[in-house]
């Protein structure tokens, strides 16, 4: 029932984010393309467009990785991983690696916040739209949020598939 309810979840907010990412990177290619004509065809000078570009980049940026920490497709070193060939010592390593991953995610979440409330304390905005920078920062804390949850979501995960790897045991034992 609850694996329901998070399988669920998780497809809308893969929806959502995958959503969010195309939208941003049409965004961002639409005004390229917009600011190499208007500045190499017919000669504008249109004030503020790689503002608006640079905000739209970092939150596709940011939703890219946060896409791949959802689907573990994340850059990883699996040079020992490969080397191991039994499956509790598997699961064992993956828990350590993401519960290591989620602490330097609460990190990140720390730092994130950190900047995001010193930017609506002291906020300043881009000189030529006037886009106040708090909003590129938010991409930063939704990125710090979402793959911290994602790497406590992989921490459980290799602790169930442990567990359940100890009932098989007992069960195989038993039997």
């Amino acid at each position: 029932m609850i694996g329901r309810l998070f399988s669920g979840l998780d497809r809308r907010i893969g929806w959502l984010l995958e959503a969010a990412a195309f939208v941003s990177s049409m965004l961002v290619v639409g005004l390229m393309l917009f600011l190499v004509l208007a500045r190499y065809v017919f000669g504008w000078s249109v004030v503020g467009l790689l503002e608006l570009i640079m905000l739209f980049g970092m939150w596709l940026y940011m939703l890219g990785g946060l896409i791949a920490s959802r689907r573990n497709e994340h850059l990883v070193v699996d040079f020992v991983e490969l080397q191991i060939s039994d499956r509790r010592l598997k699961l064992m390593h993956k828990a350590m690696i993401s519960f290591i991953t989620f602490v330097i995610c609460l990190f990140f979440v720390v730092l994130a916040y950190r900047m995001l409330a010193w930017g609506m304390r002291r906020p300043q905005s881009t000189p030529g739209m006037g886009i106040p920078l708090w909003l590129p920062q938010a991409s930063i804390m939704v990125a710090a949020v979402g793959c911290s949850c994602y790497a406590l979501r992989d921490v459980v995960c290799a602790i169930t598939g442990i567990k359940q790897l100890k009932k098989e045991g007992a069960l195989a034992w038993k039997g």
